[in-house]
């Protein structure tokens, strides 16, 4: 981090003659055979998503804001979207307004982020699971309501900001592999869509496929391993799928997020009977 601070640093800094500011970082590919490889992959992970956190403090700083009827229209940095939630308290919009550099490189120096970025996982477990428990490690104070605002807002940031423009019309925006106009974004497209799909791409593209192999199998390892802070907040998340979908989530779903959701009531009623047979004992 400290190099990738010094870099951002002088590459931004001001000079009468400079016209053009350009960063490369070069990105060793290593080598299945090698003992040393989740080590190596490891450092892939972390060179890649430093090479995200650059671009994303390069870019525009938008501010986002709920768009309550079809006259706000967006412009400049100045982006509406339907849906969006506002700061209700001072202490998520300080947040918003203040700690979001700091609070997007530590979603992406996070083990199981790294892992989904490289495995392309869908957007909704990285959206709606692994992005809120980021949130809700760095802030423990945050109530629901906080930690969904900031959520919403550092979400849109990250998608926004890796969005592809259309070159005759920067107006329409690419998004999910499909052109958007920046004056129709709600709230659940921009969480429908995966912030990292660009960089899985350039790793599916660039990594043979026996490494790519092994990236995998080192994030299931860690995929359904839960903490106890995690599991807190994905309890609210398995009792509002019951409760609209009538049934418990299931293992063997196609949808990826309900399938986390399954493992992790499992562990918790794991964890229920564990506890049931220590108080008896």
């Amino acid at each position: 981090m400290t190099e990738i601070v010094q870099i951002i640093g002088r590459v931004t800094r001001d000079s009468a003659n400079k016209t053009h500011a350009q960063f490369t970082n070069l990105i060793a590919q290593p080598n299945a055979q090698d003992d040393e490889v989740e080590y190596a992959v490891n450092n892939v992970m972390k060179a890649i998503t430093a090479s995200l956190l650059m671009e994303n403090v390069l870019a525009p700083n938008f501010k986002f804001r709920r768009k309550d009827n079809d006259g706000q229209k967006s412009s400049g940095t100045d982006i509406f979207v339907k849906g969006l939630a506002e700061p209700s308290t001072a202490r998520s919009k300080q947040i918003i307004e203040q700690d979001m550099t700091e609070l997007k490189a530590s979603i992406l120096q996070d083990g199981l982020i790294q892992g989904a970025i490289s495995t392309g996982t869908d957007a909704k477990v990285i959206n709606k699971q692994l992005i809120p428990r980021v949130i809700a490690t760095i802030y423990p104070d945050l109530s629901n309501q906080e930690a969904e605002e900031v959520c919403q807002h550092v979400v849109a940031d990250m998608n926004l900001t890796y969005a592809e423009r259309d070159i005759e019309n920067n107006q329409l925006l690419k998004m999910a592999d499909k052109f958007i106009n920046i004056d129709e974004l709600n709230i659940d497209l921009i969480y429908s869509v995966n912030p990292f799909q660009r960089a899985y791409e350039i790793v599916s593209k660039n990594i043979d496929s026996e490494t790519l192999r092994i990236i995998s199998k080192a994030f299931d390892g860690k995929k359904y391993d839960f903490s106890e802070e995690e599991l807190k907040l994905l309890y609210p998340q398995i009792k509002r799928f019951q409760a609209v979908k009538g049934r418990k989530p299931d293992k063997a779903s196609g949808d990826e997020e309900e399938k986390r959701l399954a493992f992790a009531l499992a562990r918790l009623a794991h964890l229920a009977q564990q506890k049931g047979r220590e108080s008896r004992g």
